[in-house]
């Protein structure tokens, strides 16, 4: 078998083989098959794309090119969340300790942020002290003492995925479903979780642009999932703007701590209640959606979601003092207001632009090791659908390097105004399983 015969088999639009997607695969995590004819190979798989079968059979062998977690040891049914991402995005903060305090454990293993978007493991990091890398003893142990992990991803975890995501980043090969799918997807199942639960996410502030997309992606996901023997359940949700009030680090882990205590957004508290409510029916806590909702709620009213949080953080060598005390988080020199320069209601809210002013203010990285502020970032005080005028503050922003002309306008250009009400974003579309 060659290389270059299976580059002109996909380019010409024929079915691989599972041989032939073995070979691949194993060929290019072993370093046998170079660069030049991974990124021909995957260049056609862009035109021509992969079929269901295809697909889930490229997932299967990324999935194997490493260690698999097994958590058979953990009690209970285990469920997994995975977001696209987007701007505020910090969801998982929030959804992990619900579910758990609900007696469903959460093993999750999660990633950086790159670009607009934050990576769950930087907002953990901005609590002194907090491990995010243990191994898998301790990840075990840990779930099965206090009901919740969040850590990152093993070095040894879907090799081919790091290889092949890697290369994709940098020949324009990034935008395909069947890859996309088979990236995230291998990750998910590795991770050796029995459940998934996928929060697709589309607008300006996602990875897919449009509704469509993002259902063709869970879609794709699902039937991946189905097809090794996992319940696999996605929500398509709008990030049509932030997420939340907060972006930046310090500020989202304080965002989702208000949460916790019962007054956080509206708009993370709904998703969070709506995806954990799949997730404990997923677990067989309930059938039913009413009744799951109760319990995230009552979860939260209690403490009991906050406390969880509070125990995953000690247990990882976390100062757990700050998620009872969240105003010892380090501040930064100066909060600057943006003033309204208009009067109306917000029509439009990017959420990219803001989320790389953000990314500009030190709050994230631009190259994977670039070093990160955590006290940095956006409060907005006006979302889409609220009242402006000109005058009243529109964002406040935590800089430890001033703020130019330059991010003002940008943070500017994002808001768009109308003279009548719009009303506010739907935020789950639809729940697809």
């Amino acid at each position: 078998m060659r290389m270059v015969d299976l580059i002109e088999k996909k380019k010409d639009g024929f079915k691989h083989t599972p041989e032939e997607i073995h070979f691949i695969v194993a060929g290019y995590t072993k370093g046998d098959i170079p660069d030049y004819q991974m990124s021909a190979w995957l260049m056609a798989v862009c035109f021509q794309g992969l079929d269901k079968e295809e697909t889930a059979i490229l997932t299967k062998e990324m999935m194997h090119s490493g260690d698999v977690i097994d958590l058979s040891r953990i009690q209970g049914i285990k469920v997994d969340k995975h977001s696209t991402g987007g701007v505020g995005d910090k969801t998982s903060l929030v959804l992990g300790p619900i579910v758990a305090a609900c007696g469903v454990p959460v093993a999750k293993m999660s990633g950086r942020g790159l670009g607009h978007t934050g990576g769950t493991l930087d907002k953990l990091e901005s609590i002194p002290g907090l491990h995010i890398m243990i191994d898998e003893e301790d990840f075990v142990k840990q779930v099965n003492d206090c009901g919740l992990a969040i850590i990152g991803q093993s070095g040894h975890l879907d090799p081919a995925d790091k290889k092949m995501y890697a290369l994709r980043d940098v020949t324009a090969t990034v935008s395909c479903i069947p890859l996309i799918a088979s990236s995230i997807m291998s990750k998910k199942l590795a991770a050796g979780s029995d459940a998934i639960l996928l929060d697709v996410k589309y607008g300006d502030g996602a990875f897919m642009n449009t509704i469509e997309e993002a259902k063709e992606l869970a879609r794709t996901m699902i039937e991946i999932g189905d097809s090794l023997g996992k319940d696999t359940r996605a929500t398509i949700s709008n990030m049509s703007q932030p997420l939340g009030y907060a972006i930046g680090n310090s500020l989202e882990v304080k965002e989702a701590i208000d949460t916790l205590n019962g007054h956080g957004p509206e708009d993370l508290l709904e998703l969070c209640l709506q995806a954990g409510s799949h997730m404990l029916i997923q677990a067989q806590k309930t059938d039913s959606l009413i009744t799951a909702r109760k319990m995230l709620e009552d979860a939260i009213e209690s403490k009991k979601a906050l406390r969880t949080l509070c125990a995953m953080v000690k247990a990882q060598g976390g100062d757990d003092a700050f998620i009872r005390h969240p105003e010892m988080f380090p501040k930064a020199k100066e909060v600057i207001p943006v003033y309204s320069q208009k009067t109306g209601y917000v029509k439009d809210l990017k959420a990219k632009p803001l989320g790389i002013v953000s990314m500009k203010l030190g709050g994230g990285r631009e190259k994977t090791d670039d070093d990160i502020d955590y006290s940095v970032g956006l409060v907005l005080h006006k979302k889409i659908g609220d009242f402006v005028k000109k005058g009243e503050v529109l964002v406040e922003v935590h800089t430890n390097t001033g703020l130019s002309q330059e991010l003002e306008t940008e943070i500017f250009n994002a808001y768009d105004f109308s003279d009548e009400f719009v009303g506010k974003p739907q935020l789950i579309d639809e729940v697809l399983s």
